[in-house]
């Protein structure tokens, strides 16, 4: 692996784990509860978080260009929730916009199984040429769609593996029940987008714990992060449980630790 693809993984994955928060959401389904203003809903959630997973345009028009931390560029898409099928993508970005916007990495749909599965997996094969070239990760993201009872274990591992085989640096996929065939499958890095509709905070530190000990990489959650009433306290428990291998105990008493702070706002703890 060259220097520069390994220093770019290093920042985007510090000691090999990672928690990236994606707001790539609007790129198919418009102004998403919560993303309105994308840059005041990062902002205070920047200092827990590794990296941004985000779209060009919300990067240039609501990022600050000052912050230090690595961004994810989506750049596939092509498809709404409107429209007559979401696996219809293609991609949206060259090489040379990933460059000029200084991303860290690169990350796509693939939709493996559905009526445009050779179209995605072809996607990814190409831009995994491009990026090499440059030494830019590309993480692929296995979409479902609306196919909500893709999301287990066997269908997973067979998308994660499909990916890595064609060159992804890091492969995204749902938690599911029996995590660790998923990972013991994938020769790459696995990190968890979302598991199942969760109730409550714990639920939610539950799965992402489960993930970690079973060998994902990290995570990148957002609305189980930024659609709460809580996402700053959120965020902090999510951290420690994927950086300082916290407990479900230890993060439920971060959550409420940090909720009931009364530190007024803008004062800043170290």
């Amino acid at each position: 692996m060259d220097w520069g693809m390994k220093n770019r993984l290093n920042h985007l994955m510090p000691n090999g784990k990672c928690f990236f928060m994606p707001i790539d959401h609007g790129y198919f389904q418009g102004p998403t509860t919560g993303l309105e203003r994308p840059g005041d809903t990062v902002r205070p959630l920047l200092p827990y978080v590794d990296a941004l997973f985000c779209t060009r345009g919300v990067l240039r028009s609501a990022i600050d260009a000052a912050i230090s931390k690595p961004i994810v560029l989506r750049v596939s898409g092509g498809a709404s929730i409107i429209g007559a099928d979401l696996a219809n993508e293609e991609i949206t970005t060259s090489i040379r916009e990933v460059i000029r916007v200084n991303a860290a990495a690169v990350g796509m749909s693939i939709f493996v199984g559905s009526a445009y599965e050779r179209q995605s997996l072809s996607n990814l094969g190409k831009l995994v040429n491009d990026c090499e070239d440059y030494g830019i990760p590309v993480m692929a993201v296995t979409a479902v769609g609306k196919e909500l009872v893709k999301r287990e274990a066997r269908y997973l591992a067979l998308c994660c593996r499909i990916a890595a085989e064609l060159g992804a640096r890091v492969v995204k996929t749902y938690w599911c029940g029996e995590f660790e065939k998923v990972v013991n499958g994938c020769p790459v890095p696995v990190i968890m987008a979302g598991g199942p509709k969760c109730d409550t905070q714990k639920e939610v530190f539950e799965f992402v714990h489960d993930g970690m000990q079973k060998g994902a990489a990290g995570i990148n959650l957002g609305r189980n992060v930024w659609k709460t009433p809580h996402p700053v306290a959120v965020a902090k428990a999510l951290r420690a449980i994927v950086h300082n291998n916290a407990s479900v105990k230890e993060a439920t008493e971060i959550f409420k630790e940090t909720t009931e702070d009364k530190t007024p706002a803008g004062v800043r703890q170290e």
